[in-house]
């Protein structure tokens, strides 16, 4: 599986070991911004091919054969299916900050890294988040809805200012802490509940259980990722411990909300109102439908999933995600890869560079140094971190002695080996 391809017999080195960017053929779907597309075209690449849509299960397979670099936002579903159709595959870049779309426990037992922007779009969302509760707080999405009717509701009769009121934020991350700040700034009380300790930012101080944050706040906002303690993390129990007449944000993900349970607070009239970017099902496109239970409420905000939808994020997230890409097929580094041992490498001048992606067992690393004491091949640097599934060996080594092709081979016979690919600089 290594990346290596022969022409002639006196072929040099450098297509021995290395294709040229140029000769790599990269995939983008679902509209990435054109910032990714200009960072990969400043590395080399040129047969970049960009798709408005969303490609998932037997298509998807389908297109990936032949391409090395696969780029996606969130409605893609990148599955064992496609992944095993993608034997050319070497990096996949998820131009969101979700990765749940991704078999990810399979796309590392093919040696293929996957890459986020976790921060890129943390304003975006804070803004959205923070202007929501404005509206909410003021009962705007009532009074709209009644205006478009053609009925004028003048009355400050459940409108409230958001200075002094209680915010409690559930998940205090990147996106949690902007908000308190941001939520400050306003006159707000903030306070917070996270599974592990984080550092309070301003005034904002902590609570020791959800429990405690729900019925202490006037308005709860939710930034926790999807995972198996999440699912379902508020539901009619949790809503009932909430305060009557507060207002609920939920901007991370669809499954932590209990849908029809929050359309029964709302029905009783328990909460005032509530802000939904996210949902447990989701039109693919634009030309779908949506449907939710929540569209019969005038007091709720729904919005199609853009929380983190602005140009300037999408920009971000394009260079963001492009430049990792870049940095491990030109260099190797994996730093910031969410399912892969993550080496931060340095410039490999001078040198040959060596990239070994292996089951983790014991004793590959021996055989990989082997492989340069038999021939005399002088290490320069070497690097390894494992995970609990496979380990990631760097080796730079002397360009002075010839590394033919045969050796590059052995190393590709390790017992364990995922892939093999030899950089040149």
């Amino acid at each position: 599986m290594a990346d290596h391809r022969v022409t002639t017999p006196d072929a040099t080195l450098v297509h021995h070991f290395s294709r040229p960017n140029a000769d790599l053929r990269c995939l983008l779907l679902e509209g990435v911004h054109p910032s990714a597309e200009a960072v990969l075209r400043a590395a080399g690449f040129e047969q970049i091919e960009r798709l408005p849509g969303a490609v998932s299960g037997r298509a998807l397979a389908e297109r990936l054969g032949g391409v090395h670099v696969l780029g996606i936002r969130s409605r893609s579903r990148v599955d064992a299916e496609a992944l095993g159709a993608a034997a050319d595959l070497r990096a996949i870049g998820c131009f969101c900050i979700g990765t749940d779309q991704v078999d990810l426990d399979e796309a590392r037992a093919r040696g293929v890294p996957v890459f986020n922007a976790p921060f890129s779009n943390t304003r975006s969302v804070a803004e959205l988040v923070l202007a929501e509760l404005v509206l909410l707080l003021r009962d705007v999405p009532r009074k709209n809805a009644a205006a478009h009717r053609g009925e004028w509701r003048k009355s400050a009769g459940g409108a409230y200012e958001v200075r002094g009121k209680r915010l409690g934020i559930v998940g205090y991350g990147h996106i949690g802490t902007q908000i308190g700040v941001l939520a400050e700034a306003l006159g707000m009380r903030v306070r917070y509940y996270d599974v592990q300790t984080r550092l309070a930012l301003g005034n904002a101080e902590p609570v020791r259980t959800l429990d405690e944050l729900l019925a202490g706040s006037d308005a709860v906002t939710l930034h926790v990722p999807e995972a198996p303690d999440t699912v379902g993390l508020i539901g009619a129990a949790q809503l009932a411990r909430m305060r009557r007449g507060a207002v609920l944000v939920n901007a991370s993900r669809g499954s932590v909300v209990d849908i029809a349970a929050l359309a029964d607070a709302l029905e009783s009239g328990h909460l005032a109102g509530a802000a939904i970017d996210v949902f447990p099902a989701e039109p693919r496109s634009n030309d779908e439908p949506f449907e939710s239970a929540l569209r019969r409420f005038d007091n709720v905000i729904l919005t199609p999933h853009v929380g983190g939808s602005t140009e300037e994020a999408q920009e971000r997230i394009g260079v963001e995600v492009a430049e990792k890409l870049v940095r491990f097929n030109d260099n190797g580094s994996t730093l910031s890869a969410v399912n892969f041992p993550e080496v931060s490498l340095p410039p490999h001048r001078g040198t040959y560079r060596l990239l070994h992606i292996h089951r983790n067992r014991p004793g590959v690393l021996a055989q990989v140094n082997a492989v340069f004491s038999d021939h005399g091949i002088n290490i320069e640097g070497e690097f390894l971190q494992t995970d609990e599934a496979i380990g990631y060996v760097v080796v730079d080594f002397d360009m002075e002695r010839e590394f033919a092709i045969d050796k590059l081979e052995r190393l590709k016979r390790i017992d364990g080996t995922l892939r093999a690919r030899i950089l040149t600089r």
